[in-house]
C-alpha cells in the first residue's frame, strides 16, 4: 500500500461564544451562523476528520486507521488504546466558560474516555486580550465551592494578558478559560470531557442556563497557581530555508512551530505520524497543495517529505 500526505476536512462547531474568523480568514465551511471551532485532526465520535484527496478521499480518518491498521500511527501510539490527540482551531469572539478537565484515571472511571491535557498556541488576539489560567494563590476546596456558590470565583483566579505567539500548557486539573478576542491552535488529548464551573449567566439556544458541573469540578481541580511557564519550551533554531521551535512536549504530544521561507525537510518515521496545520501562507507537501487553515495527516512510515512554499506551520507528532 502506497500512502501519501492526506488533506483533512475539519468538522466545525457553532458554540455560542464563537465568531467568524475561521470562515472569513481560514476558509472553513459551515451552514451555522458562527464557527467557534474547527477540529483539524480528529477521530473523536463528536466530530471526525474526513480525508479530502487521493485514494482514500471521502473516508474518515478513523476508518482509514481501522482498515489500514495502527501501524499508520507509529510505534509511539501503541501505548494508547485509541487515537491519542485532537487538534483544533478556536475562535473566541466572547469569553469561554471557566472550566476544568479531569485526568485519565478520573475521566475513564466516570466518563469512559481519556482525560484532557492540552496546550494552546496564541495564533492571534485583540489588544488587551486576557485568558484565565489557574488561581492567584492556593485556596481550599471549601473556599472554591463557596466562591462558586456566591459568584465570587473570579476574584481569586489568575488572569494573564496574551500576545500572538504565546504558549500555554494546561495539564488536566488546571482551571482555565479562553478570553474574548483570542484565536488559538489547541493540541489536546483525544477527549471532549469538560466540566463547566462558571458561565457568566449565559443561556443556551433553548433559553436556559447552560449546565454546570460543579461537583465533578471540585473533585478534579488543582486549587493552586499554574506551575508551567507561558512560553515555548525551545529556542528558535535557524535551518536552511526555515526556522523551527519546540512549543510543547509531554507524554501525549510534541508540538513544533516551523516558519518556512522557501522549503523545509521533515520526516514521518515508523515512530509516529505527523500532523501539519498551516496557520499562514501556502505551499505543497510532496506536490499536495495546502494553504492557510488546512491540515494534513502524514502516516507513520511515510518517510522523508518536503514542504515547499512560504508558511507558518504547526507540526505535531507523538512522543
Amino acid at each position: 500500500m502506497s500512502y501519501y500526505p492526506m488533506k483533512l476536512n475539519a468538522p466545525c462547531k457553532d458554540y455560542l461564544w464563537g465568531g467568524n474568523r475561521l470562515r472569513d480568514e481560514y476558509g472553513k465551511k459551515s451552514d451555522a451562523d458562527k464557527i467557534a471551532e474547527s477540529w483539524e485532526l480528529s477521530c473523536h465520535k463528536d466530530g471526525e476528520s474526513v480525508i479530502s484527496n487521493g485514494e482514500f478521499k471521502g473516508e474518515t480518518l478513523t476508518s482509514f486507521i481501522e482498515t489500514q491498521g495502527k501501524k499508520v500511527l507509529g510505534k509511539n501510539c501503541e501505548k494508547f488504546d485509541n487515537f491519542p490527540i485532537l487538534i483544533k482551531l478556536i475562535d473566541a469572539k466572547d469569553n469561554l466558560s471557566v472550566q476544568v478537565h479531569p485526568d485519565n484515571e478520573y475521566a475513564m472511571r466516570v466518563e469512559g474516555e481519556y482525560g484532557k491535557t492540552e496546550m494552546w498556541y496564541i495564533v492571534d488576539c485583540d489588544p488587551g486580550a486576557e485568558l484565565l489560567y489557574g488561581f492567584k494563590n492556593n485556596i481550599s476546596k471549601e473556599e472554591f465551592e463557596s466562591r462558586i456558590e456566591n459568584n465570587t470565583l473570579l476574584e481569586v483566579t489568575n488572569s494573564v494578558p496574551v500576545h500572538k505567539g504565546d504558549v500555554f500548557f494546561i495539564e488536566a486539573g488546571t482551571l482555565h478559560a479562553i478570553g474574548k478576542g483570542i484565536l488559538i491552535a489547541e493540541i489536546q488529548q483525544n477527549s471532549n470531557t469538560t466540566y463547566r464551573i462558571y458561565d457568566y449567566g449565559r443561556v443556551g439556544a433553548d433559553g436556559k442556563p447552560r449546565q454546570l458541573h460543579i461537583e465533578k469540578a471540585a473533585e478534579v481541580t488543582e486549587l493552586s497557581p499554574p506551575k508551567y511557564p507561558t512560553t515555548a519550551m525551545g529556542d528558535v533554531e535557524q535551518k536552511d530555508g526555515y526556522t523551527i521551535q519546540l512549543l510543547s512536549s509531554c507524554e501525549y504530544f510534541n508540538v513544533n512551530k516551523i516558519s518556512v521561507s522557501e522549503k523545509c525537510f521533515l520526516e514521518a518515521d515508523g515512530d509516529s505520524f505527523n500532523s501539519i496545520l498551516v496557520l499562514d501562507g501556502n505551499g505543497d507537501i510532496d506536490g499536495v497543495e495546502i494553504k492557510k487553515g488546512e491540515s494534513c495527516f502524514i502516516p507513520a512510515g511515510y518517510g522523508k517529505y518536503t514542504f515547499n512554499g512560504k508558511a507558518e506551520l504547526i507540526v505535531t507528532d507523538i512522543k
